[in-house]
């Protein structure tokens, strides 16, 4: 008979080795040689990677160290890649139960790992820009992980990746055409936050919105005219019809007469 370990001893003893290997190594590079080393289970990389974020969130100010070991093993295993994107959709959408300074650090280590491609831009189509669709934590999220890419990127290359033809149905959310309101919004949270310089593209589409509007309603309009004057002509000859059959009646009966 199997015995099986109802307690989670095991993985109350993974994380426990994770974390005193983390916090006690000198460097990003000997904390990652060490974590290599720990014999994990198919299924908990998760483990490491949750535990490396909670670590991240616990300093007083953002460490490097964090970004740049999260970065080795994004770039190490895909399984890691996979498993830091689920943790940013699951940090976000819980950001507004994280402290202001766990909240900053996490915008900042995942801001690290965006910056130098160990993370999808992809993960980006996971925020909705609008101020129905955001709060005052995940706004000031948002700014953070901006405002890092700005200074880690510059801005010129950031547009440029923002502005990438392959990738415009992953930022959709972020930079929302959907209506004039929310296209406001997202204009005036990045120049808020003084990156207005990324949003030149969406100011444009802003611009020509009435333009484009026109343009959809003018097929529109064309339809109904061509079915309105349609169905004058076929009023006209029926009335035209009627018209000649009455003229038909009132010759014969002179005949008759």
């Amino acid at each position: 008979m199997e015995i099986r370990d109802q307690t989670e001893t095991n993985l109350i003893n993974l994380r426990r080795t994770i974390y005193s290997t983390i916090m006690s190594s000198v460097d990003f590079e000997e904390a990652g040689h060490k974590l290599l080393k720990i014999k994990l289970e198919p299924g908990q990389e998760m483990e490491l990677c949750i535990m490396l974020l909670e670590c991240c969130s616990q300093e007083r100010t953002y460490l490097r160290y964090y970004g740049l070991l999260g970065q080795r093993f994004c770039m190490i295993n895909k399984v890691y890649q996979d498993n830091f994107e689920k943790c940013f959709v699951q940090q976000y959408s819980m950001i507004h139960r994280l402290e202001t300074n766990k909240l900053r650090n996490v915008a900042k280590f995942f801001a690290h790992l965006l910056g130098t491609d160990a993370l999808p831009w992809h993960v980006l189509a996971y925020i909705r820009l609008t101020e129905e669709d955001t709060t005052s934590s995940s706004r000031i999220f948002i700014k953070i992980l901006f405002q890092e890419l700005s200074e880690h990127l510059g801005i010129r290359l950031l547009n440029e990746r923002l502005n990438d033809p392959n990738m415009q149905d992953s930022f959709d959310s972020i930079f929302p055409k959907d209506h004039p309101k929310n296209t406001r919004f997202s204009i005036n949270f990045f120049t808020s936050i003084g990156l207005g310089g990324i949003t030149e593209t969406l100011r444009e589409y802003l611009k020509n919105m009435p333009r484009l509007i026109m343009q959809k309603q003018k097929p529109a309009s064309s339809e109904s005219d061509s079915s309105d004057s349609g169905s004058g002509s076929d009023s006209y000859s029926s009335e035209s019809e009627s018209s000649s059959d009455e003229s038909d009646r009132k010759r014969n009966k002179r005949r008759k007469k």
